[in-house]
């Protein structure tokens, strides 16, 4: 217990996620939101917060990616020892799960401050806690080792038991290990079990209920939690059938309050996350918006997404920033004034990015691009509404585009193993690719982790998101990207609704309005006329866009900004 001691006294807030991005060896993520939460602990270890982080082991990792002869997803396990990376906390709990209790251990990880942060009141170098929920282990069936072994892995029997471990194993390991906490916060309905597990703490005594929850205290546990949600597509919302979540958890809660509370014809754990918190934010502005037409009656606030500076700038920019601006890691304010900054040293510090990026793309794919050309990089999940194939629409004007304006294409990403869509853009991806190969160098990087995201948002000229509004919640590489001097070329939505100055920090394709009708006649557009036109012909312009894309974007779309918002808005309410 010594490990977890120097936490226990100041810690307060407990921050659930189902997947956590710490660093690239630890595969304990599957994409943005998984970056996201870890960008959101490392901000808090930097800001010194009284937090400690809960997600799953899972450690046969997403999946790692191979792309085979054909241009074909292949998914083979991502295997990592957390006893390589993390301590085994000297604590055992069980969850009910159906007939039978699971044992769960805890791991412990622990996420340092930045060495460029501010000096903090904390425990010295203590930064935050992450702990990691296992079940592999000698006391459980085999079955029930493997809950933990793949993130989002299985049938929806599989993925219920995982968030029976997330939420009520977490909350319980959490007491077990002696936190006093007073906040929860849900990063999405995964953890939403944990919800049930503090209305059991909290029952009313039979002479003063009232109401359809009238066993529990409603009242208390909305004051103790915080939900963040983080998608605008329906798939995204976690759903299970009343009959399985009887099955696994029998008793747990009375079935008129789950009814009341989750929904009447399944187990909706967004509606539930929603009915039993205080708070409820949203990620951007646009989607505090979409979030409450789909779920009318709940008040949702806007905080939009941020990015961890010190984890995702170049080490060429970090030095110059740090050279011009040394408290910029902990006030990401100070880098407004980028806008100072000499433009052959922002220049040059792309240059190193870009020759980093080239090299990656050799050695993962063998093809060697032009460090002369301009980049267009696309790196993100592969699905449908984020719509990969929007660049290769029209395949003859794309190639009378590049005849006229030399570019080249790089891309990244994975489909989730059943999503059959998203596999099949990937392969689609790669036929187009080739076909094109006289007329546009393209290379597509498998096997997308933060060490290749980390690259490509550093080393391309133009970040490409083509995401049909309003589903794109956020995004969060786009961020990435203007920290690093990186131009962004986007449909309007998610954090480019607040991020886009035209023609200044980049260029929206399209108009600012739902749908996707026209889009790639309008990508098109900006790419012949705007934006290639641009890098080719008025270096010096260019150049003067990158600085107020760091300038504009990095001071504001940073996880500091946003977990101080967090603590002030949602943690001290």
């Amino acid at each position: 217990m010594s490990a977890i001691a120097p936490y226990l006294r100041r810690t307060r807030i407990a921050y659930f996620s189902m997947e956590i991005g710490m660093r690239a060896e630890i595969p304990t993520y599957s994409g943005g939101l998984g970056v996201l939460a870890g960008d959101t602990a490392r901000s808090c270890a930097d800001l010194d917060l009284p937090m400690v982080f809960v997600t799953l082991a899972s450690r046969a990792g997403y999946f790692r990616q191979r792309i085979d002869g054909e241009g074909r997803q292949v998914e083979e396990p991502d295997w990592w020892d957390p006893a390589a990376w993390c301590r085994p906390l000297d604590v055992r709990i069980a969850v009910p799960v159906a007939d039978r209790q699971v044992w769960v251990r805890p791991w412990l990880y622990r996420l340092a401050a930045d060495p460029g942060r501010a000096p903090g009141n904390g425990p010295a170098g203590a930064g935050v806690p992450v702990l990691l929920l296992d079940t592999d282990l000698d006391l459980n069936d085999e079955a029930d080792r493997q809950i933990t072994q793949q993130l989002y892995g299985g049938d929806a029997e599989y993925r219920l038991k995982q968030e029976i471990v997330l939420g009520l194993g977490g909350l319980q390991v959490l007491h077990a290990l002696g936190f006093d906490l007073h906040t929860y916060h849900l990063n999405e309905g995964h953890a939403a079990l944990l919800t049930l597990g503090l209305l059991n703490r909290w029952r009313i005594a039979p002479e003063d209920r009232i109401g359809d929850c009238a066993p529990y205290d409603v009242a208390e546990v909305r004051r103790r939690c915080v939900f963040t949600t983080h998608t605008p597509v329906e798939a995204g919302h976690d759903r299970f059938s009343h009959a399985l979540f009887e099955r696994l958890l029998p008793g747990l809660v009375e079935p008129d309050a789950l009814r009341s509370l989750a929904g009447a014809d399944c187990v909706n754990m967004t509606r539930r996350a929603l009915n039993l918190s205080g708070f409820v934010n949203g990620v951007a502005r646009r989607h505090a918006r979409t979030t409450e037409g789909m779920f009318p009656g709940y008040r949702v606030h806007a905080i939009t997404n941020g990015v961890h500076l010190g984890s995702w700038a170049h080490d060429a920019f970090a030095r110059l920033y740090e050279a011009h601006f040394p408290d910029w890691r902990h006030e990401p304010e100070l880098l407004v004034r980028a806008l100072q900054l000499p433009e052959d040293e922002v220049w040059r510090c792309h240059q190193a990015a870009k020759a980093e990026m080239l090299d990656l793309v050799a050695q993962r794919t063998g093809a060697r691009l032009d460090p002369a050309l301009p980049v267009l990089a696309f790196s993100r999940r592969m699905t449908g509404y984020k719509r990969p194939d929007l660049l290769f629409s029209d395949i003859e004007r794309l190639r009378a585009i590049a005849g006229r304006h030399p570019f080249q294409v790089v891309m990244a990403g994975k489909a989730h193993p059943r999503d059959q869509g998203g596999k099949e853009a990937i392969r689609q991806l790669h036929g187009w690719m080739h076909g094109l190969a006289d007329a546009i160098p393209c290379a597509f990087v498998p096997g997308y982790d933060m060490a290749v995201g980390k690259a490509l948002v550093a080393g391309a000229d133009i970040w490409l998101n083509t995401p049909v509004p309003p589903l794109e919640a956020s995004g969060t590489s786009g961020m990435k990207a203007a920290l690093n001097g990186v131009l962004n070329l986007s449909t309007v939505d998610g954090w480019w609704v607040e991020g886009c100055m035209e023609g200044i920090t980049g260029w929206a394709i399209g108009e600012d309005r739902e749908g996707g009708d026209g889009h790639a006649g309008a990508l098109y557009d900006k790419l012949e006329q705007a934006v290639l036109p641009l890098y080719a012909g008025d270096p010096g312009r260019w150049r003067w866009m990158m600085k107020q894309a760091i300038a504009y974007t990095a001071c504001y779309f940073n996880s500091h900004r946003m977990v101080r918002r967090y603590a002030t808005e949602a943690y001290l309410r």
